[in-house]
């Protein structure tokens, strides 16, 4: 639209249609320099016999108005011939030279929007071309464009082909992958039932023997049993040891115990199922050769503020917020080992031991406590 109306003004305003001038009018122009002298001169003859016309024209009306020679001589001279109509030339010329400058002034105005309107037009011409160029431009773009969106769209194709494959190729690998798992469900479930088989006769065995036997059964999980070793045996009151035994699927355990108020050292132990016995054997003999030293260590926990280290052979004793005492067990106590105090801290100073002595040779853990808990310097 803004294309057409743009056309539609360059062809308005093209010189080709402006109005042609006469071809005397351009001659007489071409020929100026040899008519204006000629033409002066008539102008000045012209001016001379219009003179001579308006003193005739006087002279005869004088001539007529005049009835004798005596008023011929007594009449005073007449005004100087032609006033009239020189004032009225002079009119006329005044008029004409105003409009030749009035002429001559929209002529200029003329010229001044003539070159106005050719520079509009090279303007109009130059932002025609601009256009021209911006609209190949646009056009080139949007081909361009085309091509780009032609060639994404290609390549998106290939893309959604490719993942298309991969897909298929995936879902192959997963079926195959489910029919393996499938089958080694099969076997995982055939193993289950084996190990639930094998608990279950275990747990009928426990239960069998748990009145003869120094164990007691105290939960049963899928793979899991916990159970507490019982020294019925021993001569001393020790408390029972927890511990649990893990079932794995390749036919081993693995055994954990629980230190508790027990006093023993918490370990791990694995191995085939077969060395099962072994194991808790080999866990109760051990729990029993320090039976006497646990033992009163339980039975100190009723008595006393105590923390036991199976590991540093240590017996924290807490008399109050402030006094901490610690004592070192040796290897073979009470028989061969004996009972030290390695510290006194209060108030987070140490104090002095060689005033610290309970009044009996070779003292046991409980000479050691009853004599802090109930020294008044501590």
């Amino acid at each position: 639209m803004a294309t057409e109306r743009v056309v539609e003004m360059l062809e308005r305003s093209d010189p080709a249609n402006l109005r042609q001038c006469d071809s005397t009018e351009v001659q007489e122009a071409g020929d100026g320099e040899i008519m204006a002298p000629y033409l002066m001169d008539c102008r000045r003859k012209q001016k001379l016999m219009c003179q001579q016309l308006c003193v005739l024209d006087d002279i005869l009306k004088l001539v007529a108005s005049i009835k004798s020679a005596e008023q011929f001589l007594n009449e005073p001279s007449p005004a100087n011939p032609g006033t009239e109509a020189r004032a009225a030339w002079k009119a006329l010329k005044a008029e004409y030279l105003q409009q030749v400058e009035e002429v001559e002034c929209l002529i200029v105005t003329l010229e001044n929007r003539m070159n106005e309107l050719h520079s509009k037009r090279q303007m109009l011409e130059a932002l025609l071309i601009t256009l021209e160029k911006k609209k190949e431009e646009y056009k080139e773009k949007e081909r361009t464009a085309a091509k780009q969106k032609q060639r994404a769209n290609n390549q998106l194709s290939l893309h959604l082909e490719e993942s298309l494959q991969k897909a298929q190729n995936a879902m192959q690998i997963c079926d195959r992958r489910l029919s393996e798992l499938k089958c080694e469900i099969q076997e995982q479930l055939s193993r289950v039932a084996d190990s639930t088989s094998f608990r279950d006769r275990l747990r009928d065995i426990l239960a069998a023997t748990q009145a003869n036997m120094q164990y007691r059964l105290l939960s049963v999980g899928p793979s899991e049993l916990c159970l507490e070793l019982l020294p019925r045996s021993t001569q001393q009151s020790l408390q029972p040891l927890r511990l649990s035994i893990t079932m794995t699927t390749d036919e081993t355990f693995h055994l954990q115990v629980f230190q508790g108020t027990a006093g023993l050292l918490e370990e791990s132990v694995e191995g085939p199922v077969r060395q099962l016995s072994a194991a808790l054997l080999e866990v109760m003999e051990r729990y029993i050769s320090q039976g006497e030293m646990l033992a009163e260590i339980q039975a100190l926990h009723s008595r006393f503020a105590i923390d036991w280290c199976p590991a540093k052979r240590l017996l924290i004793f807490l008399k109050s917020a402030t006094t901490v005492c610690h004592l070192e067990v040796s290897e073979g106590y009470p028989s061969s080992g004996r009972a030290n105090l390695l510290c006194v801290r209060k108030d987070g100073a140490l104090l002095d031991l060689t005033t610290l002595q309970p009044p009996v040779v070779n003292p046991i853990l409980t000479d050691w406590l009853e004599f802090l808990s109930s020294n008044p310097d501590l």
